[in-house]
């Protein structure tokens, strides 16, 4: 099929924080006119323009390019990627970029919905976080959006170093206070190679305790449910009529396209996923080289097996019948005695129909997956 959502991957930052491994470049704005040139090779790709359902700007920090880069980048992908009426369009921000003129800026290039790196609205926590801004920018940043009629999301992230159940709690309820349309609640991850990582093997900062870990989820669903948000997919909640219809295609399997350092695009059964780096992607693509990092080309088998694990991360499971029109396969050919053994221990229900995870599955769902992909 062809493919109706896109992301596209903006690189650039002015801070990267201790955490994060992803793909982006900080403080060498030098590189943005490089950047835009790039990508306009690259999404000659597309040889006759895509009807989006949803298109996603994330990075990095898309909103770091400033309300004229912003207005560059979305003439640049008109030729291309062209949203149709009511489609999604969703872009990453930090909240100190968010000013009139940048919500401004997004209005005008269609931007309907805006994600926001908050991580905490508690200034203790992000210190802890290395993060630059302050609990009164994001405050300032929903605000200024929700003027413009934007919907908002706020990242929310728990299990910082030194933090408490209570301190989440507080963020939890400062959130709610503002009032997003979605929220996103993920523990921090000590990824390789990040700063994070070097400095908990010297000790000098410490992963939360797995107990605690999972008592600040369960507040998450807890607090977030009461106030009317529904928990929708393990890390995600929204109100009614808000859920990112982005990242349920993506849980849906369905084909996207991607253009950037780092983007990965699927035609649903492949994943190539572009050179992490910016530089060397942007080499190779002015070079006319190949700027592939990574190919994933699955079979039947494992497209399905992919499918059951993206399925299982939402609330509303897998239903057996529509899961073999859409791969083909027998869900309990493919991972009865998995299933089987989930449902006696309290980690699954099923009804016969549909299988979904329990609290006590959700809580520990990555450590299920392997039962899946790798029986």
């Amino acid at each position: 099929m062809e493919p109706r959502h896109a992301y596209v991957h903006v690189p650039f930052c002015r801070h990267r924080c201790g955490y994060c491994d992803f793909s982006l470049v900080a403080g060498r704005d030098d590189l943005i006119d490089r950047y835009f040139t790039a990508l306009a090779v690259e999404l000659h790709r597309v040889r006759e323009p895509l009807d989006l359902d949803t298109l996603y700007l994330g990075g990095g920090t898309p909103s770091h390019l400033g309300p004229g880069g912003l207005e560059r980048l979305f003439g640049l992908l008109h030729a291309s990627l062209r949203p149709v009426a009511g489609a999604e369009i969703s872009i990453e921000c930090n909240p100190e970029d968010v000013s009139e003129p940048l919500v401004a800026a997004l209005h005008a290039c269609g931007v309907t919905r805006a994600s926001l790196g908050a991580q905490s609205l508690d200034a203790v926590t992000l210190r802890a976080l290395d993060r630059s801004h302050a609990p009164d920018d994001v405050r300032r940043a929903v605000a200024l959006l929700g003027d413009r009629g934007l919907a908002v999301n706020i990242d929310l992230m728990t299990a910082a170093p030194g933090q408490s159940i209570t301190a989440v709690e507080r963020d939890l309820d400062a959130v709610i206070a503002i009032g997003p349309q979605h929220v996103s609640v993920y523990c921090l991850t000590w990824e390789k190679g990040t700063a994070f990582e070097g400095l908990r093997r010297t000790g000098s900062l410490a992963a939360a305790d797995e107990g605690d870990e999972r008592a600040m989820f369960e507040a998450a669903i807890d607090r977030l449910e009461a106030a009317g948000y529904e928990h929708y997919e393990v890390s995600n909640f929204a109100r009614p009529g808000h859920r990112c219809r982005h990242n349920e295609a993506y849980w849906d399997c369905r084909p996207w396209e991607a253009f950037g350092p780092g983007a990965a695009r699927f035609d649903g059964r492949t994943r190539i996923t572009n050179h992490r780096s910016t530089v060397t992607w942007m080499n190779r693509v002015l070079s006319g080289d190949d700027f592939t990092g990574d190919t994933d080309a699955m079979d039947d088998d494992a497209a399905a097996r992919e499918r059951l694990v993206v399925g299982l991360r939402r609330r509303a499971g897998v239903d057996r019948i529509a899961f073999r029109a859409a791969s083909g396969l027998d869900l309990d050919a493919l991972a009865g005695p998995a299933v089987r053994r989930w449902v006696g221990q309290g980690l699954a229900s099923d009804d016969g129909q549909t299988i979904r995870l329990t609290r006590t599955g959700l809580l520990v769902s990555d450590g299920l997956w392997g039962d899946i992909l790798d029986p």
